[in-house]
């Protein structure tokens, strides 16, 4: 016999189901994260290659579902003899259906499609630096399967899965993934973004974010899924829900304020931009702290967030590495930054809100080693994405078919129409029209009027008829 509808919501007794609901919520607010990552970049680029940030942001959702379900969940979760990595006894998430967590409380498979949108926004946060106005879909996509397998998975297993990090010295602090999510992406991106070299320089003339909107929108529904990516990384229905939110809240507007202040010091301008900026930044920060900080902290953490983020952006000028859309500064550094604060003003009450994490806490309960574990997490963290991420790109550069950027004449008309034969506008095929209509005959004599000027509005809002290379720019 099926049963009624009322049976199912009334007679099915074998888990919690606060903490089914917490995890199948969550997980799927989670995931709007991906789309405000989408948008987000999509606007920061240039009208020609608008439409290729979406693409390869929403095509990096499906390759992590996949790697995940495949052996991922697997080699990040499973019990494992050693410290660093997990085995391949879930393989093809095998077994998970009727196994439990924390007792009998909530089925390990509602656990398993949580953790997955960690790697689907992990991946959506670096996708968009591989392909930067310049890079190449396919090597982009193998690239992050393999990275979520050898980098990914090893990462969440040291800190998450019961690895070395869990247990060393006390245990890291870390609570909704400064390591594996924000350093990870943005090390990651910097030394992927070196191997794909800077764009071309004659391309760059008045170069401007295409659309403050549509950033303003990705950073809005960022804000909206950060809120329960920290917020539920406790793993279960506690005071500590509420108060890492509102840490992430506070650390998050302190951030966007000085961020916005910083520009504005050297434009006169209250910048859109910087506030998304200094916005993310502070969010960032705050995705390993909220969890373990007081709420004055946050304040401070937010504050040098922005500070840090906005001066390290013109790391990549230094290094001469075309990290188009900051992603180290911006996720990298404030990861690093949220890390550190753990260890200055971890404490111990806020830790244990979710009454199950009982640890010393930092400087701020006397556990004055808590520091340079920290510092040693952070090392390694960085160390090793960095060095595998510089192996893949190597090797993958080498192998035919895999090479990550597009050519000149594919870079000067634009990755969207180069790898996707689409665009995020309409403008691109009536500007190929108007300009194959050329001068009429009859108009070209020595008494008719001077030829019409073009005066299709540049990228930096000039409407100056465009040179050569800004013809093509668009």
């Amino acid at each position: 016999m099926i049963p009624t509808r009322r049976q199912l919501f009334t007679e099915n007794e074998e888990y919690d189901p606060s903490y089914v609901l917490l995890f199948t919520i969550a997980s799927s607010v989670i995931w709007v994260m991906v789309p405000g990552l989408a948008f987000l970049y999509s606007g920061l680029s240039r009208r020609k290659s608008a439409l290729s940030m979406i693409w390869i942001v929403l095509g990096s959702s499906f390759i992590g579902v996949f790697q995940w379900y495949f052996w991922g969940y697997s080699l990040a979760f499973s019990s494992s003899n050693n410290n660093f990595i997990g085995n391949l006894n879930s393989f093809g998430l095998k077994d998970i259906i009727g196994e439990n967590g924390l007792g009998n409380e909530y089925p390990t498979i509602a656990f398993a499609i949580f953790q997955m949108q960690f790697l689907l926004v992990t991946l959506a946060i670096i996708a968009g630096g591989l392909i930067g106005e310049r890079g190449r879909f396919i090597p982009a996509l193998v690239f992050l399967f393999l990275w979520a397998t050898v980098v990914y998975s090893p990462v969440v297993y040291w800190i998450w899965g019961g690895g070395w990090a869990s247990s060393w010295r006390g245990g890291v602090l870390d609570y909704a993934g400064g390591g594996p999510v924000e350093i990870l992406s943005g090390v990651t991106t910097f030394v992927y973004s070196a191997f794909l070299g800077r764009r071309n320089e004659n391309l760059m003339i008045n170069y401007r974010p295409h659309n403050i909107s549509t950033i303003f929108l990705g950073t809005s529904l960022l804000y909206f899924g950060w809120l329960f990516f920290n917020g539920f990384s406790c793993l279960n229905a506690s005071l500590k829900v509420p108060y890492s939110m509102l840490n992430t809240h506070l650390s998050g507007a302190f951030g966007a304020v000085t961020w916005c202040l910083l520009d504005f010091r050297l434009e006169g301008k209250w910048s859109m931009v910087g506030l998304c900026s200094g916005c993310i930044s502070g969010l960032v920060a705050a995705t390993p702290a909220s969890g373990f900080i007081p709420l004055w902290a946050s304040v401070i953490l937010g504050i040098v967030a922005g500070i840090v983020c906005n001066f390290l952006t013109q790391l990549k000028y230094l290094c001469r590495v075309d990290d188009s859309l900051d992603v180290l500064a911006e996720h990298g550094i404030a990861g690093m930054i949220g890390l550190l604060f753990n260890g200055i003003f971890g404490s111990s009450t806020v830790a244990g809100y979710d009454n199950v994490t009982d640890h010393a806490g930092g400087w701020l309960d006397h556990n004055w080693k808590q520091l340079y574990i920290q510092i040693v997490y952070i090392l390694a963290t960085t160390a090793y994405s960095a060095g595998v991420t510089a192996v893949l790109c190597f090797v993958m550069n080498k192998i035919p078919g895999l090479q990550l950027r597009v050519d000149y004449d594919a870079e000067e008309m634009g990755v969207d129409e180069d790898q996707i034969g689409e665009f995020a506008y309409d403008y691109v095929e009536v500007r190929r029209d108007f300009l194959d209509w050329g001068v009429p005959q009859n108009m070209q004599n020595d008494s008719s009027p001077p030829e019409p000027r073009e005066v299709f509005q540049a990228e930096g809002g000039s409407s100056e008829a465009p040179t050569a290379a800004s013809e093509k720019q668009d």
